[in-house]
């Protein structure tokens, strides 16, 4: 990407007194190999397969890191389910609740935490134009999951800022993937457009 900026940065800089309107013309052209010569339709062919594939690599980085993290989330969720199933109340975070709420209730809340951290790892990572209806939906339960957890919380005798992950852990999870998801989606949609490019080029 850094080595296209600065052949663009080159071509646009060449040849100049060309004005403003040139200069913003040659912003939406293809550099050029050196100050006299366009690239060739396979030089330029070169190019974006290789933005193409670069953006595909890193897409499939952030979005593993993104879904690793979550997996992990959902590992220690399953944990803290399996604590209060075996041993109720012996976690602190759920014993705060004991006169509150039933345990099997702590245990659904669990279930559904992990529901919403799986469609998100789902929406995430999955290689299809529907995925982001994964995360959106993600999104439904994780707010039910957000209000339960804080109505709960605000009939506490004090107010336990040290359990506030437990109604926006889940949320934030299937946000932040959102979030990942766009930038990645408007990466890839860059690329695209210089495709785009390539062609009004050569046919000017």
């Amino acid at each position: 990407m850094q080595k296209l900026k600065r052949k663009w940065r080159k071509s646009s800089s060449s040849g100049g007194g060309g004005g403003e309107n040139d200069d913003d013309i040659d912003k939406l052209s293809l550099p050029t190999r050196d100050d006299s010569r366009p690239l060739e339709t396979h030089e330029q062919e070169e190019l974006v397969r290789s933005l193409e594939s670069n953006q595909a690599q890193q897409s499939l980085l952030w979005r593993s890191v993104f879904a690793g993290l979550l997996f992990c989330y959902v590992m220690f969720l399953v944990y803290s389910i399996y604590q209060q199933a075996y041993s109720p109340w012996d976690l602190r975070y759920h014993a705060y609740f004991m006169y509150e709420v039933e345990s099997w209730s702590i245990i659904t809340a669990g279930w559904v935490a992990v529901l919403v951290c799986s469609m998100a790892i789902k929406g995430l990572m999955h290689n299809s134009k529907h995925h982001r209806r994964w995360l959106w939906s993600s999104c439904c339960p994780g707010l039910f999951l957000m209000f339960f957890w804080l109505h709960h919380m605000l009939r506490l005798s004090k107010f336990r800022w040290d359990v506030l992950w437990l109604p926006l852990g889940p949320l934030s999870g299937a946000g932040i993937c959102l979030y990942v998801d766009h930038l990645l989606n408007e990466s890839s949609e860059e690329v695209r457009k210089l495709r785009g490019y390539m062609y009004s080029y050569k046919a000017s």
